[in-house]
């Protein structure tokens, strides 16, 4: 007699109509889609009628996670870029030279007057001015060098420091450029990837490709163009010291000071300290807000030692200009009134609440570490999408068409159950795509259709195995059984090969080779799943109902 426990049936009832729940709003995409970006915009920006509206479109007590559609299904835009590290080696020496200024003061009486002088991008050059002490000036440059902690960079410092005559010469060693590289990409990616969802996109695929490149691909924004402007922006926030204020654009700063324009005055133009006080690195909050006249500023708040630095210098300055200079304009340059201690402050300007808003945004997020070069950029159309899905769906639909047509002929009742089983499979699938939040592409909708083949895999074995057990001349309840008990462990040993393959390539593909492995890998979990115990329970609730005394497989 056939056995199926009551636990078993609640079980597997539950799991299935617990999968076609999860997959049921993407019969709905468009309204679901706009509950979810109204419940994103209330929660972020607060309550409107049309809001209100929209957040109605779908009730609130049924799942509302969608199978996110990839670049290929919903267009969007598709940029790769490479990441100057160079820039970065110039900046660690720049932030390098008031510490070796230090130490050598300090060793005054020995290497006497000290100078910085021109030298390549990435290394610092330092003249002394007395030749003698150039040793000491060197032990004394050198002990301001740190281990490398890499793996590659074991017993290596971070500096080279090397001198000739009367001149030093600081640059980064090989092992702390190769780690330097890795960390500036890593920042990169963290940066991007904290501005993109900022502005809410669904999730945009950005990795690494090779040693200094990033590929950045965001569905549903409307051109590369506005992908670059979000993302293109250094936002590069200083604090830098005022020397002088002019009109003359052809006014020669001293040495390390620079000429920067003015963003609210046209035609002024303000000589800085070359060197910061206080970086937008150090920033940990910026929001935008209003100034005492009303008008649309930025608040921002420093970690502990930005506001220590800050502090410090505004408490020592009282009474001087103080620059705040973004992307190398200075956005205003308050005196300094009173000692600042709390680390935090107001950036005002002629901004609009737009501009506000997406300047404490491109704070928040951090400074790009690097400037980046973007060697393609491309805008896919939401009509090549849709194109895309369309054929999707029809390579889906005849797939789906054959399949049901030959099991039906092949294994004519027992074929028609397994159909049923197959449709619910590929609710199944949809389900667990929108439960874990995976992203559908035009791979994937092939590895979709690639499982409606193998998912009738399974009960080919079985129904072959219990015409076998017909033949040998079991009772039809026994033949039953048998051919579930005896194709189990060929199922099993099919169908891992095939998951193993699945997960190699998602952990060694990228983009569209991980689309394909996800959908292949949940496709072959729901088949064994509706082939192992959907399929035998309708089996045997039907065999329960009937009674026969013969079958035909």
């Amino acid at each position: 007699m056939l056995q199926y426990p009551l636990w078993r049936r609640i079980v597997v009832i539950g799991l299935v109509v617990l999968g076609l729940v999860s997959a049921l709003p993407n019969l709905f995409y468009p309204r679901v889609e706009q509950h979810n970006d109204a419940a994103a915009a209330i929660e972020q920006f607060g309550s409107t009628p049309e809001r209100e509206a929209a957040l109605a479109a779908w009730p609130n007590w049924l799942p509302s996670n969608l199978v996110n559609l990839g670049l290929d299904l919903r267009g969007g835009a598709h940029l790769l870029a490479e990441v100057r590290v160079e820039d970065v080696y110039a900046h660690r020496m720049d932030a390098l030279w008031p510490e070796v200024r230090d130490v050598l003061r300090d060793k005054r009486d020995v290497v006497g007057g000290i100078r910085r002088i021109d030298a390549p991008n990435g290394q610092l050059k330092v003249r002394i001015g007395n030749p003698e002490g150039l040793a000491t000036a060197l032990e004394a440059v050198r002990s301001l060098a740190s281990p490398v902690i890499t793996l590659t960079g074991i017993g290596s410092d971070d500096i080279e420091v090397a001198g000739e005559g009367d001149v030093i010469t600081v640059q980064l060693s090989e092992a702390e450029k190769l780690a330097t590289d890795d960390r500036t990409i890593q920042q990169s990616l963290e940066i991007i990837r904290r501005r993109v969802d900022e502005v809410g996109t669904r999730e945009p695929t950005i990795q690494r490709q090779g040693e200094r490149r990033i590929l950045i691909q965001v569905p549903g924004l409307g051109s590369a163009d506005e992908l670059k402007a979000l993302i293109g922006t250094t936002a590069q926030l200083t604090f830098q010291p005022v020397v002088s204020r002019t009109s003359d654009p052809n006014t020669r700063p001293g040495p390390r000071q620079e000429l920067l324009p003015s963003m609210d005055e046209p035609g002024i133009y303000y000589v800085l300290e070359q060197t910061p006080v206080v970086t937008g690195e150090e920033l940990t909050n910026a929001q935008p807000t209003f100034d005492q006249n009303g008008r649309p500023a930025v608040n921002f708040q420093f970690n502990v030692s930005g506001a220590r630095k800050f502090g410090e210098y505004t408490a020592a300055n009282v009474g001087a200009p103080f620059a705040i200079v973004l992307d190398g304009e200075v956005i205003s340059a308050p005196r300094i009134n009173e000692a600042i201690p709390g680390g935090s402050g107001i950036i005002t300007g002629n901004f609009t609440v737009e501009e506000s808003t997406k300047l404490a945004v491109l704070l928040r997020a951090g400074a790009l570490p690097a400037e980046m070069t973007f060697l393609e950029e491309r805008t896919i159309g939401p009509e090549l999408g849709a194109d895309s899905i369309e054929a999707g769906k029809i390579a889906s639909l005849v797939a789906f068409a054959g399949v049901l047509i030959f099991m039906f002929a092949a294994y004519g009742w027992f074929g028609m159950l397994a159909n049923i089983a197959l449709v619910l499979n590929v609710g199944l699938v949809f389900g667990l795509l929108s439960a874990i939040g995976a992203t559908l592409t035009l791979p994937g909708i092939a590895g979709i259709v690639l499982t409606i083949g193998m998912a009738v895999d399974a009960n080919v074995l079985v129904f072959e195995r219990i015409r076998e057990e017909l033949r040998a001349g079991r009772g039809p309840a026994r033949a039953i059984e048998l051919g579930y008990e005896k194709a189990l462990s060929a199922i099993i040993d099919a169908n891992i090969t095939t998951f193993i393959t699945a997960v190699i390539l998602f952990l060694m593909g990228s983009g569209p080779v991980k689309g394909f492995a996800v959908t292949l890998a949940l496709g072959i979990i729901t088949s064994v799943f509706t082939a192992i115990y959907i399929t035998r329970l309708m089996i045997v609730m039907w065999f329960e109902r009937r009674r026969p005394k013969t079958i035909e497989v």
